[in-house]
Parts: structure tokens; C-alpha cells; sequence
């Protein structure tokens, strides 16, 4: 779930560009997919809550995908504030000669950049909630968290450890060997 979040914030088109505004479907089709993790958040919260199982990490999950709610409603909040704004775009294209217009639509342009700087800290804030939430109620295992502490890149002029002496009676003493 929490990847599926970061996967919606990947999505987000980027704020900033007055030339380049996000198109009017690419938002509306992001509102429609972030009803549906709205909805699937729901169903879990309300799956978890009916099914407490004795001895169960029930209320931790519940929490974790309840406290991802509310940054995922934002989110659908503040892109549904680009989309009322990319709607006034549209409705007062004919008037950009026009003065008092030419404000109205710069000022429209700004508010769809703070409320995509807004969906997208709201988006990561749900990613974030659920990742936590997903280590608290099964945190990675030994080996994983060995695996991803090691590193990929070879350790150039890394000294070999030396043998341990051993004195057991199984080792045989080194020879010396001559050659003719």
C-alpha cells in the first residue's frame, strides 16, 4: 500500500513551470486512483477492526492505516483544487488580453503549485505513515536487515585478516619443502 502511495506522488506533475500546467484528464485520472487507495485504506481499517484476532498485532495495523488516511484525503483535496483551478484555466481562455483576467489566471497558476507541493508532502507523509506501520507491526527479519546493511562496492586495499593460531593436535606442523 505504501509503495502504491509513492507510486501516486511519482505521478504528480511538477510545479513551477507557468508554461506547462498539468492536463486537466491526468489529474482527474489521479483523483480516481487516489479514491481508490481512499477506499482500499477504508476497507482495511474496517477488515482489521471487525477481525481482531486474540494475540494479534490488530490495533497496530489499524492505526497505521488509519493515521495514512488523513494525508491520502489531502492529498485528494489538494488535487482537487488543481483540477478547479485547470477548470478556470479553461473557462477564461478566451480572456487572457484582458488585464484583471491576465491576474486571475497568474494567481490560478500559483495556487495550482501550492497545491501540488501540497499533494505531494501529503502523499509522501501517507507513504511514509504506512512504512513505518508496516515495520512496527513485522519488523524485517535478521538476515534482511544484515543483507541491507552490506555493501555492493569492493573495499580496495582491504588488509586480509590473519589465520588463527591453532593449537590442535589434528593441524600438522608446516614443512619445509626443498626443490632439487
Amino acid at each position: 500500500m505504501a509503495s502504491n502511495f509513492d507510486a501516486q506522488r511519482g505521478k504528480l506533475p511538477v510545479p513551477g513551470d507557468p508554461h506547462r500546467l498539468p492536463g486537466s484528464i491526468a489529474v482527474a485520472r489521479q483523483i480516481s486512483e487516489l479514491g481508490k487507495l481512499l477506499t482500499e485504506l477504508g476497507d482495511e481499517v474496517l477488515f482489521r477492526t471487525v477481525d481482531k484476532s486474540p494475540g494479534s498485532s490488530t490495533s497496530l495495523t489499524v492505526s497505521g492505516f488509519s493515521a495514512a488516511v488523513r494525508p491520502a484525503g489531502e492529498a485528494a483535496s489538494a488535487l482537487g483544487e488543481v483540477a478547479e483551478q485547470l477548470a478556470f484555466l479553461e473557462r477564461t481562455e478566451h480572456l487572457h488580453d484582458l488585464p484583471d483576467s491576465r491576474d486571475a489566471r497568474e494567481a490560478a497558476g500559483r495556487v495550482i503549485d501550492e497545491a501540488l507541493g501540497t499533494a505531494d508532502t501529503a502523499l509522501r507523509g501517507a507513504a511514509d505513515s504506512l512504512h513505518a506501520a508496516s515495520t512496527a507491526v513485522s519488523p524485517p527479519s535478521r538476515r534482511l536487515r544484515a543483507a541491507l546493511g552490506r555493501t555492493t562496492s569492493p573495499a580496495y586495499g582491504a588488509v586480509p585478516a590473519a589465520p588463527a593460531a591453532s593449537a590442535s593436535a589434528t593441524t600438522p606442523a608446516p614443512r619445509a619443502v626443498r626443490g632439487r
